[in-house]
């Protein structure tokens, strides 16, 4: 065996001496530096810190009296540390790799690493190399931490990235808890404050092992995740339907909202949609997980520093919470994101219990053993027609910024009306929904119950609940039809509403464009009933369900009235419709939507009538209304549920059955005309017709 270096001898102890009195080994006593022939890092958390191998003097003596031997048999370079107090010099002796060297002749020591984490690079001097080289030191020697060596060559950069990571992770948990479930709700005070949820969570994670932490920070993480896809769902439905999202009935929604993007983009971007949505619901469950993940192993590393922080912030949001302390008109200490999630839980209980209740409403009918033939007699031999205006709602007559030009509409419709020989009387219908939902309106104001989501609105109609528009059915002196020019697939629900025919968008004759989401324009839509059913020639009466769908949202581009002998078979809509707006321009300015609705409410009114006014006779009866108000960005924040109501008869008698409901004389409801759930109108009106 031969060496760079030859060992240096020491004079030969006794055993005894070998150990201190007090049990602390040569070793222990020795403090000496082991390193591998390979390039040894350590790194916590990303940093890293590199240590400069100490220069060795030629005669194999590092400075400060290090001295170095090679082992052949170990195949580890050995630099003993000679001058530490207290410290004989030692001689690591090896005879031709026979082993026969006493452990407690040797010195080792670990390779050091900084107690927060800090990495030290040592390496060995290539003046003391072994004889026979390591086969892994090149390789070894190539390896470089983390991001592909990018951190040890940029250690400044990575540490300002590491911390920025850091930085972001706390802002996104602290975001989630207090980012609010509505948008007029997000300001920029409602972030700047400290939430007792993030205080509790950080607790929870301090006094956690190891395992049981990561664990409990990827589960929180994901909850966290799950809880702001939920706050977003809120936000899209209240800002179309002006409520939250249940999580108990809502799910179905989603085939609607499907069907609704396979119409408007095509089966690709249905598809394309519907997988940009998956990603995105994984991505905000991934990083969610590993900002906790991360904020936990940094609470782990600096865990004095995160038990004296949380100790404080707690104090802090007792002190604030119990104080009131508000900063803007803001509390500071919040309890927000908690009690987020206990009406959460609350309003799952309520959907569940739901449908017992449903059920008890739905065995309730006053008029299920009446006899047809006593069954709406005030009405016979009379057209009865139940005609619902899409979005039609109290703001487009309260609204001081449509109620110039919709005051104009309806008054110049009550001379039309009055030239004509009819009268009318409107009062007011609070629905069950707001911006959407039109199909629980419907059968909430035909069945007398109070249909709020769709599951009730499954049972009702896969049930034996006679409605309003079945009852006239049952009598069998009427001709029930229903004309749905917003129908473009099957639908089966038709049948439980007691309607002999139905014409939907496909059996209207229209062959003109889609304005936007309407397929048939109103004015079309009321030509085609009267040529179908209505000015047919030794007919029975007629009972029609109509839905006018023209001031349906976006409402761009909408039609306008044009001659009712030129509207042939729709194709004149075409160019109408090139001359109309842009929906995607309209919708940047909330202005110019609420402009555009108001005309869309005016199209349908001016349509029907006209049509009223054209067609009608002295046995025509219109039952008008809305079905509900439209989105929260029209109403401008209104909680109001109220929709129009009106009666239009030439038949004197027919009005009068109703004087003593209060109502308002014309097609504008007094502010103080009576309020009804419209749940309650079936009832009222079979009361009102039926056999005095």
């Amino acid at each position: 065996m031969s060496h760079h270096t030859p060992p240096r001898q020491r004079p030969e102890r006794d055993t005894d001496d070998a150990d201190d009195t007090d049990g602390t080994t040569a070793e222990e006593a020795s403090p000496a530096l082991t390193v591998n022939d390979t390039e040894s890092d350590a790194t916590t958390d990303g940093e890293s810190a590199d240590v400069e191998p100490a220069d060795v003097e030629a005669e194999g003596v590092a400075p400060g009296g290090v001295e170095t031997a090679n082992e052949k048999s170990a195949g580890t370079t050995t630099i003993v540390a000679a001058d530490e107090p207290g410290a004989d010099p030692v001689a690591d002796e090896t005879a031709d790799g026979a082993g026969d060297a006493k452990a407690s002749d040797e010195a080792a020591v670990t390779r050091a690493a900084s107690a927060e984490g800090e990495s030290a690079d040592v390496a060995a001097p290539d003046s003391t190399s072994t004889d026979e080289a390591d086969p892994n030191a090149d390789a070894s020697s190539a390896v470089r931490p983390g991001w592909f060596g990018w951190r040890r060559r940029f250690p400044r950069a990575a540490r300002a990235v590491q911390v920025g990571t850091s930085v972001l992770a706390g802002v996104l948990v602290i975001g989630v808890l207090l980012m609010p479930n509505r948008l007029d709700r997000m300001t920029v005070a409602s972030f700047f404050r400290l939430p007792v949820e993030a205080i509790f969570l950080a607790a929870v994670l301090l006094v956690l092992p190891s395992k049981a932490r990561r664990i409990t920070a990827v589960a929180l993480g994901a909850f966290l995740g799950l809880s702001t896809v939920l706050k977003c769902l809120d936000m899209g439905f209240y800002q179309t339907l002006a409520r939250p999202f249940d999580l108990v009935f809502d799910w179905v929604l989603f085939t609607d909202a499907a069907d609704f993007l396979k119409d408007s983009l095509g089966r690709s971007g249905e598809v394309l949609a519907v997988i940009g949505v998956i990603v995105l619901l994984i991505a905000v469950l991934v990083l969610s997980s590993l900002a906790v993940v991360r904020l936990a192993d940094l609470m782990a590393r600096h865990r004095p520093v995160a038990v004296r922080g949380t100790l404080a912030l707690g104090t802090a949001w007792i002190v604030c919470f119990t104080m009131g302390v508000q900063a803007g008109g803001v509390t500071i200490a919040t309890k927000g994101y908690s009690q987020y999630l206990t009406n959460r839980v609350q309003y799952v209980r309520e959907g569940l219990g739901d449908a017992e209740v449903f059920d008890k409403q739905l065995r309730v009918d006053a008029f299920a053993n009446t006899p047809s033939d006593q069954l709406l007699t005030g009405l016979r031999g009379k057209d009865v027609l139940f005609t619902f205006i899409e979005s039609y709602g109290r703001v487009a007559i309260d609204d001081p910024a449509m109620a110039p030009e919709i005051d104009a509409t309806l008054k110049e419709g009550d001379a039309r009306l009055k030239s004509a020989g009819f009268a009318a009387r409107s009062g007011w219908l609070t629905s069950p929904v707001t911006g959407a939902g039109s199909w629980l309106a419907h059968s909430t104001f035909l069945s007398g119950l109070w249909i709020k989501n769709q599951q009730r609105y499954r049972t009702v109609t896969t049930s034996d609940r006679a409605t309003l528009t079945s009852y006239f059915q049952k009598t069998g002196a009427w001709r029930t039809v229903g004309i749905v020019p917003g129908v473009r697939k099957a639908w089966p629900e038709g049948k439980y509403f007691g309607l002999d025919h139905i014409y939907d968008s496909t059996h209207l004759g229209y062959q003109g464009p889609y304005f936007s989401w309407t397929p048939v324009p109103d004015q079309f839509s009321l030509e085609a009933f009267q040529k179908l059913e209505h000015g047919k020639k030794n007919r029975d009466p007629i009972m029609a369900e109509i839905i006018l769908a023209s001031s349906h949202n976006p409402w761009s581009p909408i039609a306008h009235m044009i001659d009712w002998n030129d509207l042939g078979d729709g194709s004149i809509f075409n160019q109408i419709k090139k001359e109309g707006t842009n929906p995607t321009e309209v919708w940047k300015s909330a202005k110019r939507v609420r402009t555009e609705y108001r005309k869309a409410i005016q199209y349908s009114m001016d349509s029907m009538i006209q049509w009223v006014q054209r067609y009608g006779d002295e046995n025509t009866v219109l039952v008008l209304l809305g079905d509900h108000q439209p989105v929260p960005l029209v109403t401008g924040g209104s909680t109001s549920k109220d929709v129009p109501v009106t009666i239009i008869a030439h038949d004197p008698k027919v009005l009068d059955r109703v004087a003593d409901w209060g109502w308002t004389d014309g097609l504008k409801p007094a502010a103080n005309a009576p309020e009804w759930g419209m749940d309650k109108f079936r009832d009222r009106f079979m009361t009102a017709y039926g056999q005095k």
